[in-house]
């Protein structure tokens, strides 16, 4: 079963604990005073508007940005004071394009897995495999521009799984796709959940991402405002469906939090 908790004595370590985050450019608070868990082997959707605070929370938890109020933990591993043993188990899509389009396929997983001490013979039948994990065989030597953008997509879900984190981390990773891209790359990640074990945050505003069995962690600018199974987010805003939970949570002035325990 999926839930979303806080650890504690006698629990299993997290695979992300964020405790009291708060975050701002200058005058400008982008998020405040954030606090949510997930299970190992989980999906859980970070949901929220445009400029909610999803991105802002991403480069924190990846330590673009240092954490200057309250802590985040990945698997038990403090990211601001521990980051290289909490950053290796993590992998990250953020929503920007980042493959290098004059390279083919293979050499941008190549150069990825070089980063991370991966070569030879290893490298290459990681490559292999994830390249079927994600429907992409057969394109290892075709240059990345002239993939689509769902292609492209999946090939940078290879890219963040070639060192084999135990937390994956995507920001509006299907921004921009159509239906059926879209549809296939959501299922391809909720899959490596039930068959690999890996623990899944995924940012979204999209609110036909989220299932009924989903977990969710909802952000309204900068604020948490709910959190819980979706069956328990929708009763508690009274409202008759999770689409109807999320706009009505998404207008609340006072940021009071509908925390839904498992």
């Amino acid at each position: 079963m999926q839930h979303v908790r806080t650890s504690g004595p006698g629990d299993e370590v997290a695979a992300l604990d964020v405790v009291g985050v708060s975050h701002s450019y200058g005058p400008k608070r982008a998020l405040n005073d954030v606090s949510f868990s997930i299970a190992p082997a989980t999906f859980t959707v970070l949901l929220g508007l445009n400029g909610a605070g999803k991105t802002t929370l991403f480069s924190l938890i990846s330590h673009l940005y240092d954490t200057r109020r309250g802590s985040i933990r990945i698997f038990g591993h403090d990211v601001s004071r521990a980051s290289g043993e909490a950053l290796r188990r993590v992998g990250i899509v953020f929503q920007a394009r980042t493959l290098d389009l004059d390279l083919s396929v293979h050499q941008n997983l190549s150069y990825h897995a070089a980063l991370h001490g991966i070569g030879g013979r290893e490298a290459r039948q990681r490559i292999a495999a994830l390249l079927d994990t994600v429907d992409m065989q057969g394109r290892q030597h075709d240059k990345a521009r002239s993939l689509s953008g769902g292609q492209m997509r999946r090939i940078e879900i290879a890219r963040a799984l070639l060192h084999r984190p135990s937390l994956l981390l995507l920001d509006e990773a299907t921004v921009g796709l159509d239906i059926q891209s879209r549809a296939g790359i959501l299922a391809t990640i909720r899959k490596l959940v039930e068959t690999e074990g890996i623990s899944v945050l995924w940012a979204t505003h999209l609110i036909d991402e989220v299932k009924d069995g989903d977990h969710v962690v909802v952000l309204r600018q900068g604020e948490l405002v709910a959190k819980g199974k979706v069956a328990d987010v929708v009763r508690t805003s009274g409202a008759g469906s999770i689409r109807d939970a999320f706009s009505r949570l998404s207008r609340i002035e006072a940021a009071g939090i509908a925390e839904i325990s498992p």
